[in-house]
């Protein structure tokens, strides 16, 4: 990473939200529902399906865990009477983890309970390393009623082969990231093509599975090692997709698209978009830099 984009990083705590709002609103559909539907339409117009978030974390608040499940019934009920091409996904920490293990179980099992109704998938989100082994163990709680239900695992993290093989065995819905989350070196790898090759060979080990396995990524030498992978292991199309975040590499998007791949976008929205859009940002800090050099070529333009 150069320097500029390493001082990038370091200043995004410190800037006011109204800039992190104006570089980071490619990353989120809106602050309402409705902005969510719109977007998701859009999107299925364009070949793609999607997944809705509902952006929250860290909860503290049992009230507001509860606030979190009445708002994903009602995605859940639009959905269905809106035929959106569309699932979801849920943090477990929204759903009152930071409160209690059983508290957060107790909530997602009414999202997963409604969306199982309605025949809707629901993915587990995974969030830092502390939560990990909780979202494992709720998500397992959550398999022994409900088939409609899948999980997260991420690529930098060390133990992340081993939590391949188990869920690969069992036939799990994966999606693999490379993960965004900044973690100990102890646990997680640093080095970018560390990372990529744990991707590489977390996949495979899901492919020799019996799981489906969202390939969620936007590098497109990744994407090339995925579809590699898969021609050498015989995997058919319905056994995977690809996943992109909203307002990341729409040229790729379309490129799989038009290429006949199954692609699901992933469409944030809410109120709650400032801690999701920081470490998007954190993540990418080449579209802060992008932003601000349009706005200086315009100034001396004017």
């Amino acid at each position: 990473m150069n320097l500029v984009n390493r001082l990038l990083q370091t200043a995004l705590p410190l800037t006011p939200k109204f800039i992190v709002r104006f570089f980071a609103k490619r990353y989120v559909a809106g602050n309402t529902l409705e902005d969510a539907v719109a977007t998701v339409r859009r999107l299925m117009a364009q070949g793609c399906c999607a997944t809705i978030d509902v952006l929250g974390e860290a909860v503290r608040n049992p009230e507001l865990a509860a606030q979190a499940v009445d708002a994903y019934r009602e995605v859940l009920q639009v959905i269905t009477e809106q035929q959106l091409n569309a699932n979801i996904s849920v943090k477990p920490t929204q759903m009152g983890l930071g409160i209690s293990e059983e508290l957060a179980l107790a909530n997602l099992r009414q999202v997963v309970g409604e969306a199982a109704n309605r025949g809707i998938f629901v993915c587990i989100d995974m969030e830092d390393a502390t939560t990990t082994d909780a979202t494992f163990r709720i998500h397992a709680a959550l398999r022994q009623d409900f088939q409609n239900v899948g999980v997260v695992l991420q690529s930098r993290l060390r133990r992340t082969l081993a939590d391949a093989r188990r869920l690969a065995q069992e036939g799990i819905n994966v999606r693999l990231c490379k993960g965004i989350y900044l973690e100990p070196r102890r646990i997680a790898y640093e080095e970018p093509e560390i990372i990529r090759w744990a991707f590489v060979h977390a996949l495979e080990v899901l492919f020799a599975g019996k799981g489906y396995v969202a390939i969620a990524t936007h590098d497109e030498w990744l994407i090339e090692q995925s579809l590699a992978l898969a021609d050498k292991m015989g995997i058919p199309a319905n056994r995977f997709e690809f996943q992109m975040l909203l307002g990341v590499d729409p040229a790729l998007r379309r490129i799989l698209v038009g290429s006949g791949h199954k692609l699901r976008v992933y469409v944030p929205f809410g109120s709650h978009w400032y801690p999701y859009s920081v470490r998007r940002l954190r993540e990418n800090p080449n579209i802060i830099r992008a932003g601000l050099e349009a706005f200086l070529r315009r100034r001396l333009d004017a």
